[in-house]
């Protein structure tokens, strides 16, 4: 497996860093993050066409790029991937073609022929997608017998619109899998909050979909103010230093959601995930150094020791994080960095949700506030 990470600069691509050196006509992916306004560039795709002729060409929106050590807000960056043994088979749907975003993922999955298909990567439209519910139709797709990982593209701040492309320009509504096949190749991943939870553990009374209106009988919205105190005065913008941790019913390990807008009316929060009704749930709070050890903790558990550190790893974060670790944020990904060591080449994005099983397998889930990261190795 080879990979070279490259860096946009009107109108080309410069290498940044190299495992391998892959050869450019043998390419079989591109993965390229940008901000939005990068991708809407009619001379991104068609550049990266061009130097990579034969390659599946994906592209996806984003929070901030992740490139080797640092997070850039602008420009672009593009990983290239070529595989010795491995086959690559990419597939998209668009969500306005379809009922629900339940309804999408079930079609995406099941469109990838699923002999000798060991890995599922996802990128998504991450503003009309409704992420718990592709998840819940990728999952009864492939049965969860294979892992499924990937992420929500972002729009920085903004969450107006996000833009997705496979083998052409980028538009809105996108979901994009990349079916990845062979013995070969080796897929790890891991996933880590580093947030601090406290008060009594409630339960909610009353949702609909991504939407919080009662918790234990009380209204929602007035308990969370509660417990934030003078912060409650900044929301929604606090509400990311305080998302919740939320056990669904059925399973035993908790995901965090985010909170992404409050509606004062209704009383009422609107989330970046469901929050069913019967779920349990505890506040939760940031702590720096626990989350960059998070992130350190998610690069661990992707390593296989006797093999040493992995070629690439795809690192998939939440704009929540960065704007929780404003100036700090590129510690959480040196400590990722540091994890691997000096020879496995770092890139991803910073996202509107995260796609992962939990770190013990199982059922792909989305994560918001979460470092999440998949690491590859092809074995010879």
């Amino acid at each position: 497996m080879k990979t070279t990470l490259f860096h946009y600069s009107r109108p080309n691509w410069v290498e940044i860093s190299s495992s391998g050196k892959p050869d450019s006509q043998k390419a079989q992916l591109i993965l390229c993050f940008g901000g939005k306004s990068e991708l809407m560039d009619s001379l991104i795709y068609p550049s990266l066409k061009t130097k990579f002729p034969q390659a599946e060409i994906v592209l996806c929106s984003t929070a901030g790029q992740i490139s080797g050590g640092l997070v850039n807000d602008q420009g672009a960056t593009a990983v290239c991937l070529e595989f010795e043994q491995t086959l690559v088979r990419p597939a998209s749907v668009n969500i306005n073609n379809y009922k629900d975003s339940y309804q999408a993922g079930l079609a995406l999955g099941s469109s990838l022929p699923p002999e000798d298909l060991i890995y599922m990567m996802i990128l998504s439209d991450g503003s009309l997608v409704n992420g718990s519910e592709l998840v819940k139709g990728l999952n009864e797709s492939t049965g969860s017998k294979i892992p499924v990982t990937g992420g929500l593209a972002g729009d920085g701040t903004e969450f107006k619109s996000t833009l997705v492309g496979l083998n052409g320009q980028a538009s809105e509504g996108m979901i994009v899998a990349i079916g990845f096949y062979g013995s070969q190749l080796q897929i790890h991943h891991g996933s880590q909050g580093g947030w601090e939870t406290f008060g009594l553990e409630k339960k909610i009374t009353r949702s609909i979909g991504n939407i919080l209106y009662e918790i234990e009988g009380q209204n929602a919205l007035d308990l969370y103010k509660k417990y934030l105190g003078p912060e409650a005065a900044e929301l929604p913008k606090s509400a990311l230093f305080f998302p919740l941790s939320i056990t669904i019913p059925g399973s035993n390990q908790a995901v965090v959601r985010t909170i992404l807008s409050i509606d004062e009316q209704n009383k009422s929060m609107i989330f970046a995930g469901d929050v069913p009704e019967g779920s349990s749930v505890r506040f939760m709070k940031a702590n720096f150094n626990r989350l960059t050890d998070a992130a350190a903790s998610a690069a661990r558990q992707t390593t296989i020791n006797k093999q040493g550190p992995p070629v690439f790893a795809l690192l998939i974060s939440c704009v929540g994080r960065k704007i929780v670790l404003g100036p700090r944020v590129e510690e959480e990904v040196d400590a990722v960095a540091e994890a691997y060591g000096k020879n496995t080449i770092l890139a991803g994005f910073y996202s509107y949700g995260e796609i992962s099983p939990f770190n013990e397998g199982g059922d792909c889930q989305l994560h918001n506030q979460t470092m999440t990261i998949t690491s590859f190795y092809e074995l010879p």
